[in-house]
C-alpha cells in the first residue's frame, strides 16, 4: 500500500475534518503528538523573529522600519506554514530563510547599492518564477542539472557569509585601515556579551536542547540587562504597522543585469535549500516511496513558492521550508496539523514584538555564527580529491564572504566549474550539463558588460 493509498483509508466521523484539512489519520496519528510537534518546531524556528529584524535594522535609515520587518517576518511564517498545512498537508514550518536574508540586506542593498524596494521586487519575481517552475515540474530538473559539489559549496559559502556578518554585528570583527578586518579589543560590554552568547548557544546545541538557539538568544539578552547592553521594555503590544513595507515594489531596473543576477541567486538558493530540506527530513521519517520519490513533493514545493511570493508582498526576504522542522518530525509530527500549530504559534508571537525587538545584536549575532557552523556540514558533498570539482567549490565558498556577495560567489564558482571541466578534456566537457553551459555564458557576459 502506497502512502497515497494509506491516506484514503476511511476515518471516524469526529476526525474527518482533521483528515480533510491536514491528512490526519487517527489510526496512525495522535492530535496530542501533532500539537507537541508543532510547538517543538516553533521553538526551534522562533529565533528568526529576533534575528531577521536585527539583520534588516541597518536598512531603517532607508525607510524600512525594524518593527514592520518583525510583523512581516511573523506574518510570512504564518502564511507559509499555513500553506504547508492545508495544501501540502505536511509537518514542515516555513519562515524567512537565513543566509538569503543577509544577501538581501548586505548583498543587494548595501553591496550593490539598490533600494530595499528593488530587492523586494526581485523576491516577488522569484516567487512567481517558483510557482511557474513548480506547476510545470521544472524545479526538480534544474536541481538535477547543477553539480552536487556546487550545491554543497553554496550551502557552506552562505554559512561562512552569515557567520562573518554575525561576527561583524557583534563587534567581534571590526574594520581596519591596514588589514581591512581585525579582531576587536575585548573591553566592550557588547563584545563580551557576544562572546558569552557564542558559548551559551554552542553549549545548548551541544546538549541537544530543544529550541536551543532561541533559548540561547533569550539567555544572552537576559545577561545583557545588568551589563547595560539589553534595554527591556514592555512584553506585550499590538504588532507594529506593516504599512511602510507592504507591497513596496520598484520596477525601474526590471530588465537590468543586476536584477537578473539577484533573482537568479534568490531562486537558486531557495531551490536547493527547500529541496534539500524536504528530501532529508522525508527520508528520515519514511515519507518516501519505494522508487525514491518523495510523497507530495510537488505540493510542498508549491507551498514554498506561494509563501515566498506572499512574503515579498508583506515586505520580507525569501520564505522557505526550515530544516528545524526535523525537530518536530523527530517527536512524531507527520501531518499538516503540525504545520498548522507552527502557524498559530507565529500568529500569537505577533503580540510579543517588544520582547523580540529589544534583543540586541550581541545576542542574535552568536546564532548567525552557530547556524554558519551547521551549514558548513555541506562540505562533505564536495569531492576534494577531484580538482575539477574542488577548485570551483572552493572559489564559491571563499568568494561569498570575501566579496560580501552570495551571487558573486555562485557566479564565479559556476564560471570556474566550466573552465576546469573544459581544461580536463573531453571527459570533463561531457560532464557539463546544458544548464551549466547557459549559466556560464550568461555570467561571463554579466562581468564583461558590467
Amino acid at each position: 500500500m502506497t502512502i497515497q493509498e494509506r491516506q484514503k483509508v476511511t476515518v471516524r466521523p469526529d476526525y474527518r475534518m482533521l483528515h480533510k484539512l491536514f491528512g490526519f489519520d487517527p489510526a496512525r496519528h495522535s492530535v496530542r503528538t501533532e500539537i507537541y510537534a508543532g510547538v517543538t518546531t516553533f521553538l526551534t524556528m522562533a529565533y528568526i523573529l529576533a534575528v531577521n529584524p536585527s539583520i534588516f535594522s541597518v536598512l531603517e535609515p532607508q525607510g524600512m522600519p525594524t518593527g514592520a520587518v518583525f510583523t512581516a517576518t511573523a506574518l510570512a511564517s504564518v502564511v507559509g506554514s499555513m500553506a504547508m498545512a492545508l495544501y501540502a498537508r505536511k509537518p514542515f514550518g516555513l519562515a524567512p530563510g537565513m543566509g538569503i536574508n543577509a544577501f538581501f540586506v548586505f548583498g543587494v542593498c548595501l553591496g550593490m547599492g539598490y533600494s530595499w524596494q528593488f530587492a523586494l521586487t526581485a523576491v516577488f519575481i522569484e516567487g512567481i518564477l517558483f510557482i511557474l517552475l513548480s506547476l510545470f515540474k521544472i524545479r526538480e530538473k534544474i536541481a538535477n542539472d547543477i553539480p552536487s559539489g556546487m550545491k554543497s559549496a553554496i550551502g557552506c559559502g552562505i554559512g561562512l557569509f552569515i557567520a562573518f556578518i554575525g561576527l561583524q554585528n557583534c563587534g567581534i570583527i571590526v574594520s581596519d585601515k591596514n588589514t581591512h578586518v581585525a579582531l576587536a579589543h575585548f573591553d566592550s560590554p557588547s563584545v563580551i556579551l557576544a562572546l558569552i552568547g557564542i558559548v551559551v548557544c554552542g553549549l545548548l546545541v551541544v546538549r541537544n536542547v530543544r529550541g536551543g538557539l532561541l533559548w540561547g538568544i533569550l539567555l544572552t539578552a537576559l545577561v545583557g540587562v545588568p551589563m547595560g547592553v539589553t534595554h527591556p521594555g514592555e512584553l506585550f503590544s499590538a504588532p507594529p504597522s506593516l504599512a511602510p513595507i507592504f507591497l513596496q515594489f520598484e520596477w525601474t531596473h526590471l530588465l537590468s543585469w543586476d536584477m537578473f543576477a539577484v533573482v537568479f541567486t534568490f531562486l537558486f538558493v531557495d531551490l536547493f535549500d527547500t529541496i534539500g530540506t524536504v528530501i532529508a527530513i522525508s527520508l528520515k521519517v519514511g515519507m518516501v516511496e519505494k522508487d525514491g520519490t518523495v510523497d507530495g513533493v510537488g505540493r510542498m514545493l508549491m507551498a514554498d513558492a506561494v509563501a515566498t511570493t506572499a512574503g515579498a508582498c508583506l515586505g520580507t526576504s525569501t520564505t522557505t521550508t526550515y530544516v528545524e522542522s526535523a525537530a518536530g518530525v523527530a517527536v512524531g509530527g507527520r501531518t499538516g496539523l503540525t504545520a498548522f500549530v507552527v502557524a498559530v504559534c507565529f500568529a500569537l508571537a505577533l503580540f510579543l514584538s517588544p520582547l523580540f525587538l529589544a534583543i540586541p545584536a550581541a545576542a542574535t549575532g552568536p546564532v548567525l555564527i552557530i547556524v554558519g557552523v551547521m551549514m558548513c556540514s555541506n562540505t562533505t558533498g564536495v569531492d576534494w580529491d577531484n580538482y575539477t570539482e574542488a577548485i570551483p567549490a572552493f572559489v564559491t565558498m571563499l568568494m561569498m564572504p570575501l566579496s560580501y556577495s552570495i551571487s558573486d560567489g555562485i557566479m564565479l564558482g559556476t564560471i570556474m566549474y566550466v573552465l576546469m571541466k573544459m581544461g580536463a578534456g573531453m571527459k570533463g566537457i561531457r560532464q557539463i550539463s546544458p544548464t551549466m553551459w547557459v549559466l556560464f555564458a550568461v555570467f561571463v557576459l554579466r562581468y564583461v558588460l558590467k
